[in-house]
């Protein structure tokens, strides 16, 4: 009986914060469409003129490679999982100066996934952007709102015109981590697994 009170209290708190999740999702909307129109946008200015640090971008994917070679799937998750987990997370905490970090994290981003998607349809072809499309679904909309957050954190002494700021920055940063509690992890998890799984498959 306790046991079933227990988890009945667990599944209410969980519910009751996944709501308050969705609803500070939803208010922060215009920061999400914006991150999604500018990541986007870099990523297809990348796909058409990947000519920018493009050694240092293929430098960053053979250290990758690297890091990942010799992993089974479940490394591969771990590995996906905590490197994504790191991006996100401080490019939502790190938005409190000014925004500038998760801006700067949309454009590396966008553009290195413009870059690796026109040099790999080079070299395979157009057909490889349907295998590469499984990898994004939740990855992405995982590091969208992240950064959406980060800039909103940044934005917090232009738009806040009320009486006790730090108070009220305090409740903006609850709401941050609940969402990257609550949303932001579970999609992180679900992208790593599904990456996982197909690059040890495919590779």
């Amino acid at each position: 009986m306790k046991k079933r009170m227990s988890w009945d209290r667990i599944n209410k708190f969980v519910y009751a914060n996944f709501k308050l999740s969705l609803k500070y999702v939803k208010d922060i909307k215009n920061y999400i469409w914006f991150s999604f129109i500018l990541f986007f946008g870099v990523g297809i200015f990348g796909y058409f003129f990947p000519v920018l640090f493009e050694e240092q971008i293929l430098n960053l994917i053979k250290e990758i490679i690297a890091q990942t070679e010799g992993l089974d799937m479940v490394g591969l998750i771990r590995f996906i999982f905590l490197n994504n987990l790191r991006s996100s997370f401080f490019a939502m905490l790190l938005g409190i100066f000014f925004g500038i970090i998760p801006f700067f994290v949309l454009i590396v981003n966008g553009y290195v996934l413009g870059f690796v998607a026109s040099k790999t349809v080079v070299s395979e072809g157009f057909s490889i952007l349907w295998k590469l499309l499984p990898h994004g679904i939740f990855e992405l909309p995982a590091v969208l709102i992240s950064v959406a957050i980060g800039l909103r954190l940044g934005m917090f002494l232009f738009v806040y015109e009320g009486r006790r700021k730090w108070k009220e920055f305090k409740r903006w940063l609850v709401d941050a981590f609940r969402v990257f509690l609550f949303i932001i992890i579970p999609l992180l998890v679900i992208a790593a697994m599904i990456e996982g799984v197909l690059i040890w498959l495919w590779g």
